[in-house]
């Protein structure tokens, strides 16, 4: 697989989830349930987190063009006290660097040209594109699993975000698809109480 093909998968991921994070209460979006966290504290810290470093990583530093946040507020992206801001302007930020993502990878660029991680330090370690393209990508997976696993925690059951979903085989005649396993498995994790459902939170 490569880094376009990955790409594709995790912007069509994130479009149900974001779809999903918009039909939760504003105050479960805002509840601080990392209270020992030093930076991220809420689903809205993650979310804005994962756009700042694809922006950052991809488009100011590859690139040196990067996405401005629409006007809102300043925001310090270390420490980003999400719950400041609506999330339609997290989502729109977001929605912006993920179109220019693509816009970018559709155009074929040099995956094994060199990028320098700190653009005005000579000494600064550097790295190939294709290299930093996966480091930003692995890093939104793991930020999404800790999103999966805080809507646990409020009491709601995550959309299903697996690759396999988003690149499911044909189901056999007379047979269910990957989606509909998995959705009896939810469905029996939650009716049962038992050992599916905290396999189910595991996987999730």
């Amino acid at each position: 697989m490569n880094v376009r093909e990955y790409y594709h998968y995790l912007a069509a991921a994130r479009e149900q989830l974001w779809q999903f994070v918009r039909a939760l209460p504003q105050e479960d979006l805002d509840r601080d349930l990392i209270g020992s966290g030093e930076r991220f504290h809420n689903i809205k810290d993650l979310l804005l987190h994962i756009t700042d470093v694809e922006n950052h990583w991809i488009h100011v530093i590859a690139r040196d063009d990067g996405v401005r946040p629409p006007h809102e507020r300043p925001y310090n992206w270390v420490r980003p006290q999400a719950q400041q801001h609506d999330l339609n302007w997290i989502l729109s930020y977001s929605q912006e660097v993920t179109h220019k993502t693509e816009r970018f990878l559709d155009s074929a660029p040099e995956l094994e040209r060199p990028v320098k991680l700190v653009q005005d330090d000579p000494a600064s370690a550097t790295v190939t594109l294709d290299q930093l393209l996966w480091h930003v990508m692995t890093h939104e997976v793991r930020h999404t699993a800790q999103i999966a696993m805080m809507v646990r925690q409020l009491g709601h059951t995550p959309p299903w975000l697996d690759y396999l979903r988003f690149a499911r085989p044909a189901a056999p005649l007379g047979g269910k698809d990957l989606a509909e396993e998995h959705d009896l498995a939810e469905e029996s994790g939650r009716c049962e109480g038992g050992a599916a459902g905290r396999e189910g939170e595991e996987v999730a």
